[in-house]
């Protein structure tokens, strides 16, 4: 499985982006596919989840109201629409992917887009 994300920017304090991940490869056994951030000198963490089986929740405390997860499954494509975004939104964002094989897990990340907002 390969991850290739896209849509990071600069963009201003209240304004808009939104990234994609496009996912090849043996793509059938994914089972979540997520979107992470990680600022400097902070841990990577979790902005939400979209599941295979459809729907998408855990977002993150911070991003809720202003954040969507979105997937498109005939192009394998994950989106993540920010909305509102400030400037403690900067971070590098990454895809991440799970796929199930029998009872194990592999993980797969892209290889992260900026995104920067300036006040």
């Amino acid at each position: 499985v390969q991850l290739v994300e896209s849509g990071g920017g600069l963009v201003q304090a209240g304004g808009s982006l939104r990234l994609s991940c496009a996912a090849s490869g043996n793509t059938a056994m994914i089972t979540t596919m997520d979107w992470y951030r990680q600022a400097p000198v902070k841990q990577r963490e979790l902005v939400g989840r979209s599941w295979t089986s459809g729907g998408s929740g855990d977002y993150a405390d911070s991003v809720k109201g202003r954040f969507t997860i979105s997937k498109d499954n005939a192009k394998n494509v994950l989106y993540l629409q920010m909305n509102k975004l400030r400037p403690e939104d900067t971070a590098v964002y990454y895809c991440h992917a799970v796929e199930r094989i029998d009872v194990v897990a592999y993980d797969y990340w892209g290889q992260g887009t900026q995104v920067t907002v300036s006040s």
